[in-house]
């Protein structure tokens, strides 16, 4: 797992690999993630944004962004919690993603960013 904490919202993600699968007849490695947005600061939260980039091992790089995490801007009192799932395909049995949510603070109205902190994403078949 790993974690970070930016202006009190604190990250955590945990990764899994999920199998191989042919698309496009090209081998695809489906990886999941679990993340975390804890609120450990002293105001109301909401997230209204991701941006993620993502590498694989064969210097592919995928740029994301969209609203939300899977359809909700969930909304984050101090000392409450989200947890999503999601997952993201590679061509390559190794990568890592990283990114950013775009947040907005209730008690001021200001906008800010919430680092997502790298995590890698590896095929256990495939380590050494």
């Amino acid at each position: 797992m790993v974690q970070q904490v930016t202006k009190g919202i604190k990250i955590s993600v945990d990764t899994t690999f999920e199998g191989t699968f042919y698309k496009n007849y090209k081998i695809q490695f489906a990886f999941g993630y679990e993340i975390t947005i804890e609120n450990q600061s002293k105001d109301s939260v909401q997230l209204n944004a991701r941006h993620w980039t993502i590498f694989d091992a064969l210097n592919h790089v995928v740029i994301v962004s969209g609203e939300g995490v899977i359809g909700k801007k969930p909304v984050l009192k101090p000392g409450e919690s989200h947890t999503y799932n999601s997952g993201c395909l590679l061509t390559s049995p190794f990568g890592a993603m990283k990114g950013y949510y775009e947040m907005v603070n209730f008690s001021n109205t200001t906008k800010f960013h919430v680092a997502i902190p790298t995590f890698k994403l590896s095929a256990p078949f495939a380590l050494n």
